[in-house]
């Protein structure tokens, strides 16, 4: 009997893939079904992976691209080169899961991989631990691991901060410019008196007249390093001493910036990390209550923030300007920055950087005499701020704490003319305080001083300025000098002086004078 065929073929089975390599992993035969570049045992040891990076063998960081992009020291790179490596199978790892490790989110990965390469070394370190870079592949410290007081004596040169030369691999030396207020003596003994000169920085600074030609990108991390340690420094001790240092740097820096040549890559870096400078600056010519030189740096930093393309180093001078203006008595224009800071931060900026927006603004608003609006911008800040920390906060936020927030609400309750909840809120500072902020803690005791005064209280104002007093006597700050220097003024003027009020006046005139 003939088979009818109606034209119907019978399906045919698709065929799986048929592999023939080895796991990248582990180095065991992948089956012939396995099509997903990784052995089963391997699969099950990186289901974790979403928590926390691999433990890689030394082998791999020897691979071919991730070599060239440890040697471009470029951290962006090395962390494309580390997801599109082999060992974590046919397809890359995704930059969703790597943003997660290093808690970011994946456009500021996508924007750290393709953008100028990052050059503050808290971040770096904080990323090369989290990826578990070895620390001999790396072209900056981490901390702990402290290298030889300079790479020059390591290699047989001479050290850095004396009079040789420095050259090769050692920090890079600034040109004199010539016509110095301050001699280099003079320069090197201010920076060994505010702690700079045991950090190894000072060869960075130096006065010397054969600077490199070219600047390469480890030059840039250093200077980024010399702001860490002049912000360090400054939140512990104030900014008298270090505002000349940092005035003379940036004066070097930036002659060293427009006569060196560099590559565009270098370039971006260069104008990031000078902007950094100039912030940093700006800021303590603020504290040393010299703010007249500091507006002038702000508006570079602006400048070179957007040649940079860095929105951080801009949002942070925007921020410092917001606050300049207020001590300027201009708060409508200090709104407009607060407010350009938000716009310039919209989709990156972190709780903390959101809490001291909304500070700048409910202290403007507070000026303007806009209580309502002071209200609602506070409220924010602490909304903000019980968010928590980031680890991709910017560095110089680690003063937005609890503290400062009771200080902003206390400088405003002062400006609404409401002395007794300003008292309030500072006396919460003096109960709670910060080592890490001395100079912030004695600023708010002598702004405590200050509103108990006002309430009537001479009495209480002379006891809190002589708590100020020895902590004063410790740091220079020229904002807190002058503040506590009122309160003395305004407490003498009393003639039926308690044995309090005598004790203060008396052990402030013999500070002076010593």
């Amino acid at each position: 009997m003939a088979t009818l065929d109606f034209g119907l073929s019978r399906p045919r089975l698709a065929r799986l893939p048929v592999t023939s390599a080895n796991c990248p992993r582990c180095g065991g035969r992948l089956a012939r079904d396995n099509d997903s570049g990784r052995c089963a045992p391997c699969q099950a040891a990186e289901r974790d992976r979403l928590s926390a990076p691999p433990a890689v063998s030394a082998s791999f960081w020897d691979h071919q691209p991730v070599r060239q992009a440890l040697a471009s020291r470029h951290l962006g790179q090395v962390i494309r080169a580390y997801r599109c490596h082999p060992y974590h199978g046919r397809h890359a790892l995704p930059q969703t899961v790597v943003a997660g490790w290093m808690g970011i989110t994946q456009a500021q990965l996508s924007r750290l991989e393709n953008g100028p390469p990052v050059v503050h070394l808290d971040r770096l370190a904080h990323w090369a631990q989290v990826l578990r870079i070895p620390a001999g592949h790396l072209w900056f410290e981490l901390p702990g691991s402290r290298r030889p007081s300079s790479r020059a004596s390591a290699a047989g040169e001479p050290s850095r901060g004396g009079s040789e030369t420095v050259t090769g691999n050692a920090a890079p030396v600034i040109a004199d410019t010539g016509g110095d207020t301050t001699d280099r003596r003079r320069f090197n003994t201010l920076a060994t008196l505010a702690g700079l000169g045991a950090t190894g920085y000072l060869g960075l600074i130096s006065t010397q007249s054969d600077a490199p030609r070219n600047i390469e990108l480890e030059h840039v991390v250093f200077a980024s390093s010399l702001v860490e340690e002049l912000r360090r420094v400054d939140a512990a001790v104030g900014a008298d001493a270090l505002c000349d240092v940092a005035g003379q740097v940036h004066a070097r820096m930036s002659l060293w910036a427009a006569k060196a040549t560099y590559s565009r890559q270098v370039g971006h870096a260069l104008q990031s990390a000078l902007a950094d400078l100039v912030v940093e600056t700006a800021w303590l010519a603020i504290d040393a209550d010299r703010r007249s030189e500091a507006k002038p740096y702000l508006n570079e930093a602006i400048t070179r923030a957007r040649l940079a393309d860095d929105q951080q180093a801009e949002v942070r001078a925007l921020s410092c300007l917001s606050m300049l203006l207020i001590r300027d008595d201009r708060p409508g224009e200090s709104l407009h920055c607060s407010d350009a800071a938000f716009r310039s931060s919209a989709g990156w900026a972190t709780p903390r950087l959101t809490t001291l927006l909304h500070l700048r603004a409910a202290r403007a608003y507070a000026s303007l005499q806009d209580a309502s609006g002071f209200t609602r911008e506070m409220a924010k800040a602490k909304h903000a701020f019980h968010r928590g920390t980031s680890d991709d906060d910017l560095p110089f936020l680690n003063f937005v704490t609890a503290q400062e927030l009771n200080g902003i609400a206390g400088l405003s309750y002062l400006a609404l003319n409401r002395p007794d909840r300003a008292a309030e809120s500072f006396r919460a500072i003096t109960m709670s305080p910060s080592p890490a902020f001395r100079r912030n803690q004695a600023y708010y005791t002598v702004q405590l001083a200050d509103a108990m005064y006002r309430q009537g209280d001479v009495n209480g104002a002379a006891h809190h300025g002589q708590d100020a007093l020895l902590a004063v006597s410790q740091m220079s700050s020229g904002r807190v000098n002058r503040l506590l220097a009122q309160v003395r003024k305004n407490v003498g003027r009393h003639r039926q002086a308690s044995s309090e009020t005598r004790q203060f006046v008396a052990a402030y005139d013999q500070a002076v004078r010593l």
